[in-house]
């Protein structure tokens, strides 16, 4: 006969995210095997006790873009346009990954994001150039104890824009051999081009094989000039919009083709900290608010821009304030914010999980739920005292007040340490498959450098 497990988180401020629960300034959450039974002020269990004093427990954030192999190319691109990011990575160092790489890629960025409280992360993942690499990302996913969306984007040859390479077939193996159960913690997505990254020829046949696979869908659209295409329009002509597809971006799409994507139920996931840093165009939260979309959010390129949901957080309101700021006829003088603390709380997990096609399982504190919780320290001279709990994870909270870490109620993080995971052998690992990458393009000579004129190479590294 089983016995079953239970877990009880005790004396937190609880954010549920859940409006039937609303928010805690001081309760327990109960945790049985897998499952969230039980959220109250005060709970007597015969469980082990999590001691949440001082904490602000919450659900895990969900990541619904994350480039993740770009882990081992870590800042390399911080001082890039989006033009040379994309010649940077897709024409220069991509093509000198081994599965080995990927693997050790993946893996460091799923265990970063898990360290800074990122329960769920769609890996959009689009090095996977042959099977041994997929093989290999999908390795790493299940190696590291994440909830994740393997989100298969093929490889190097499929990304010369606009590229005339159909998607690769490879997706149908993965999803016989390695996603047969929809009940295991990494699930399948189909991370397609769309009509800005391929010719129109191409995304016909790649949508062929979409519904084929028959899994959700995420595809880059609006970023940056090739946004101002018109290519959610077109999709909507050629049936493509559907309610499980995440349109990533969306910063230089028309109002009227947001109106198509809301129409549709389509998600959009908003990377606020990529957006103004490498021009893409204004983060679109407001205008997605405007027509009924509640965003998710997103990191992208760690290549570029730090791997935290608490940054994304930040920028996402702090620019979108700006705007509506700028918007005043009478600046200063309105009465009230359009966009609260709590609202981009929702984005990053209950939102995110819409958008992953998971919310049923996780997203909220909500009874029956997978138990993904996170505790963050509150007990710091900035978070003291706490008088808005959401205000502070937005505003003032960061990775390193994580504290504690679950995963389908499984502790993954505990006293502000990772479990399970050997750190200094991971490092070593990333630092060497680095070495290989980076030398490899060096001998390769194989990008342009827009901002020199002459070859691109990696910038001076301090392997530590």
């Amino acid at each position: 006969m089983s016995t079953s497990k239970r877990t009880l988180i005790k004396g937190g401020t609880v954010i549920t995210v859940d409006p039937q629960l609303g928010d805690f300034p001081k309760a327990d959450v109960l945790i049985e095997n897998d499952r969230i039974v039980q959220v109250d002020s005060s709970i007597d269990a015969d469980a082990e006790v999590i001691d949440a004093t001082g904490m602000i427990v919450m659900p895990g954030f969900i990541d619904t873009h994350r480039h993740t192999w770009q882990s081992l190319v870590r800042n390399i691109a911080s001082d890039w346009t989006l033009g040379q990011y994309m010649a940077g990575l897709h024409e220069g160092v991509s093509v000198n990954y081994r599965p080995e790489d990927t693997y050790t890629g993946i893996l460091l960025g799923t265990v970063e994001a898990l360290d800074a409280g990122i329960t769920t992360l769609v890996d959009w993942s689009h090095n996977v150039e042959t099977p041994a690499h997929a093989d290999a990302a999908v390795d790493a996913l299940f190696a590291s104890g994440a909830r994740a969306v393997f989100a298969h984007g093929g490889g190097a040859s499929m990304w010369q824009c606009p590229s005339v390479v159909g998607h690769d077939r490879d997706i149908l193996r993965i999803q016989r051999e390695r996603f047969s159960s929809d009940d295991q913690l990494v699930t399948l997505a189909f991370a397609a081009r769309g009509p800005q990254f391929a010719t129109r020829e191409v995304t016909l046949r790649d949508w062929d094989l979409v519904r084929e696979v028959g899994v959700p869908v995420t595809v880059h659209a609006g970023d940056g000039e090739w946004g101002r295409s018109r290519p959610i329009e077109w999709m909507r002509d050629q049936g493509m919009l559907a309610d499980d597809m995440t349109v990533i971006h969306a910063n230089t799409l028309a109002d009227d083709e947001l109106r198509m994507l809301a129409d549709a139920g389509a998600s959009v996931s908003v990377s606020a900290d990529i957006e103004t840093q490498m021009g893409h165009g204004w983060p679109a939260t407001g205008r997605l608010l405007d027509v009924g979309i509640r965003p998710c959010l997103s990191i992208d390129v760690c290549s570029s821009n730090g791997g935290s949901m608490f940054s994304a957080m930040k920028t996402t309101i702090a620019v979108q304030r700006a705007l509506d700021n700028a918007n005043e006829e009478h600046p200063g003088e309105q009465d009230r914010v359009r966009l609260r603390c709590a609202d981009v709380i929702e984005f990053a997990t209950i939102d995110g999980a819409k958008a992953a096609s998971l919310d049923r399982k996780v997203g909220s504190i909500s009874i029956g739920k997978a138990a993904d919780v996170i505790l963050v320290d509150a007990t710091s001279l900035g978070m003291t005292p706490l008088n808005n709990p959401a205000g502070a994870i937005v505003y003032n909270a960061h990775a390193g007040m994580v504290d504690t870490v679950l995963v389908n109620g499984r502790v993954v993080k505990r006293g502000g340490k990772l479990v399970g995971i050997d750190i200094a052998a991971l490092r070593e690992a990333a630092i060497q498959s680095r070495d290989h990458i980076f030398s490899a393009a060096r001998s390769g000579d194989r990008v342009p450098n827009a901002a020199t004129g002459g070859k691109w190479f990696p910038g001076t590294v301090n392997a530590q």
